[in-house]
């Protein structure tokens, strides 16, 4: 009976987490970024790190700290009253859902 238990942990998969980066950084940036935890959290978690679909529109506040290139999921005004291509994004977050997932939670930085 304890080798069965022992069996069913093995099995038992783990929750696959979708990790959003912030504005103008990358998906390996928030991986690294994250890399300090605690290393049981990323033993307990699947973790997916997409870049954005957009090539940053500007500076990056990471560069000469992180080798480029950098994303954007969206663009938007100064006073964020006007979003630009959110639809898209919106659009190609549901695909990647859709096509990565099934997820069980999402972890997300800024933008």
């Amino acid at each position: 009976m304890e080798m069965e238990n022992s069996m069913d942990e093995k099995k038992k998969k783990k929750m696959k987490i979708l990790c959003l980066h912030g504005f103008r950084t990358s998906g390996s940036f928030f991986k690294k970024q994250i890399g300090r935890w605690d290393p049981s959290i990323f033993a307990a978690f699947d973790l997916d790190f997409p870049d954005g679909i957009f090539p940053a529109g500007g500076k990056s506040d990471i560069e000469g700290l992180f080798p480029p290139p950098y994303f954007e999921w969206f663009q938007f005004n100064k006073g964020f009253t006007e979003y630009t291509n959110l639809e898209e994004c919106i659009t190609y977050l549901c695909d990647y859902i859709m096509t990565n997932g099934p997820f069980d939670g999402l972890l997300g930085f800024s933008q």
